[in-house]
């Protein structure tokens, strides 16, 4: 098995980079791969450095002009080079079995919604997941749950969203994750 992660460029507070490296080897540890955006910054250096040295399989998706500005993580085994960050997300996405967002920016939230929205659309049934590092993600979820009150999005969709707080979590959620059906659909004739 394999997990997409997206997280920040950045590397945020210590608390956020020790969650970060302790869910990674937790992942190595259990045998799951780790597929991301390939660089050697911030978070997702935190994430690749920490997996890879608990002997974990880390797959790097990286478009050119990241790796012509010398973001590309030097010491990963396998690092797929791409054109484009469109590319760069359906690479990652065709090799993961889920996707998890650690605590990040504005990337990681395009990451995660594409990824989040491509499964209410049908174009795949893999788990999308939070991991709530202190508490980072529960004003995006507050807001995610008043688009459900407002009537923008349907209740099952966002109780298909997972949202844990450590690699067990996020194991144990995939392990049981039914997929709803997809959002639209042809009328039977």
């Amino acid at each position: 098995m394999r997990i997409a992660v997206f997280t920040g460029s950045h590397a945020g507070p210590a608390s956020h980079r020790a969650a970060a490296a302790t869910f990674a080897t937790d992942l190595a540890e259990a045998g799951v791969g780790i597929v991301y955006g390939g660089g050697h910054v911030g978070m997702m250096g935190v994430v690749a450095d920490a997996a890879l040295a608990a002997g974990g399989e880390v797959v790097g998706v990286i478009p050119q002009h990241l790796v012509d500005d010398e973001v590309a993580h030097p010491g990963l085994p396998r690092l797929e080079v791409v054109q484009t960050m469109h590319e760069r997300k359906a690479v990652m996405a065709d090799l993961s079995d889920a996707f998890v967002a650690l605590p990040g920016a504005a990337g990681t939230l395009e990451e995660l919604f594409e990824a989040w929205t491509w499964g209410m659309l049908g174009l795949h049934a893999k788990p999308t997941v939070l991991l709530d590092v202190d508490g980072f993600w529960q004003p995006l979820l507050t807001q995610l749950r008043r688009m459900v009150d407002d009537g923008y999005l349907d209740a099952v969709r966002l109780d298909a969203l997972g949202v844990v707080t450590d690699a067990a979590g996020l194991l144990e959620f995939v392990g049981s994750y039914e997929h709803p059906p997809r959002k639209w659909t042809t009328p039977s004739r």
